[in-house]
């Protein structure tokens, strides 16, 4: 694991300003700076794992929490139906090393 925060650990930590939507005791939601929809969504554990191959079975929790948390944020957003994302690697298009799922909606 990088010793490095990443982007998201200083916004978890705030030391970076971030459109917080949702926030709770296992991961924080924001507003992406960069948006590919109407609502863009990025759905970040507070446990800062680089990628989804660093999972383990401890984590089948906070998975979870943040997989049912989705459709209750895209509700909240006015959306009825969604598109989610989770790039893994870098040749999977991860441009940042901490899990996080985006939440795309017209």
């Amino acid at each position: 694991m990088n010793p490095e925060k990443s982007i998201f650990s200083k916004i978890i930590d705030r030391e970076i300003p971030s459109d917080i939507v949702y926030e709770d005791d296992k991961c924080i939601v924001i507003n992406d700076i960069n948006p590919k929809a109407r609502v863009h969504l990025l759905v970040i554990p507070k446990k800062p794992l680089e990628t989804l191959f660093e999972l383990s079975p401890e984590d089948k929790d906070l998975m979870g929490h943040m997989m049912l948390l989705l459709p209750q944020l895209a509700r909240a957003q006015g959306l009825d139906g969604f598109k989610t994302q989770i790039n893994t690697g870098e040749s999977g298009g991860q441009e940042v090393f901490h899990i996080h799922i985006h939440l795309l909606g017209k």
